[in-house]
């Protein structure tokens, strides 16, 4: 039988990926878009994808979760291919979550033992990817979640995105289960955007330092895993990248305040 995530499953995919409306780098300089989606889950190529905070946040929202539905269809095919005995449904969003951020299950010796009757291997086995380390609290969630059917709490965060595709660590908006429900049907979710129509160079000058996050606001999720990573390569890069993305929005948050300081004085 074919399966697909319930509701409860899509709230926990978005609530591990977060939503930013525009292009942006994760932590290795991989552009990604929405929820999640880069090009290697198909069209569209965010780097081909208009830059910086859309004007109309609901009109872009719509479209992040239209291409998020389509992105969800391509990962259940895969899961349902590579599963062959029957999973509960909770098991089955753990999985689609898990294939949606590594790409593995085809490969992913969890599956094998799965496939083989070893439901307690199977759980274990979501531990082996655990790299970057910023990973491992969603991976704990999928496994709770695949071993006890605990779906996670919280709120999914529309996070602000600068032109150059930086993201702005300054919630645009944050929606429950229901609104995301309500946005995967196509409806119109009416709450009033935060700071979504202000200049650039505003927005940047309130926000030069990414503050630290509650951990019921993740941010986006850390880049999609690979093979590489979860063998433990690939990390020191990406921890040099994260900490040049960090210092290189510092300067530029400064530089565009004394810009607008000035501009605002007439100097």
């Amino acid at each position: 039988m074919t399966m697909k995530t319930s509701d409860a499953g899509l709230f926990a995919l978005a609530l591990h990926e977060g939503i930013v409306p525009a292009p942006y780098k994760d932590s290795v300089g991989v552009l990604t878009y929405g929820i999640g989606h880069t090009l290697g889950a198909g069209y569209p190529d965010p780097a081909k994808m208009q830059r910086g905070m859309p004007t109309n946040l609901d009109a872009a929202l719509r479209d992040v979760f239209d291409l998020f539905r389509r992105d969800v269809a391509k990962y259940e095919a895969a899961v349902n291919r590579a599963v062959k005995v029957p999973v509960t449904q909770a098991q089955f969003d753990a999985l689609v979550s898990f294939h949606y951020n590594t790409g593995a299950i085809g490969r992913a010796s969890l599956v094998k033992r799965l496939n083989a009757g070893d439901v307690a291997g199977a759980a274990a086995g979501f531990m082996a990817w655990k790299k970057p380390p910023e990973i491992i609290p969603r991976r704990k969630a999928e496994q709770e979640l695949f071993a006890k059917g605990v779906y996670p709490k919280g709120l999914v965060t529309v996070w602000q995105v600068s032109g150059a595709g930086r993201v702005i660590w300054k919630p645009a908006r944050r929606l429950d289960m229901q609104q995301v429900l309500d946005l995967l049907r196509g409806a119109h979710v009416s709450e009033t955007p935060v700071s979504v129509t202000r200049p650039a160079h505003q927005v940047n000058a309130e926000a030069p330092k990414r503050p630290a996050q509650r951990t019921s606001t993740p941010k986006p999720s850390p880049i999609k895993e690979t093979a590489k990573t979860a063998a433990g390569g690939g990390v020191g890069a990406a921890v040099v990248l994260a900490v040049l993305a960090f210092w290189q929005d510092v300067a530029q948050g400064w530089n565009d305040f004394w810009v607008w300081v000035f501009s605002g004085f007439g100097l």
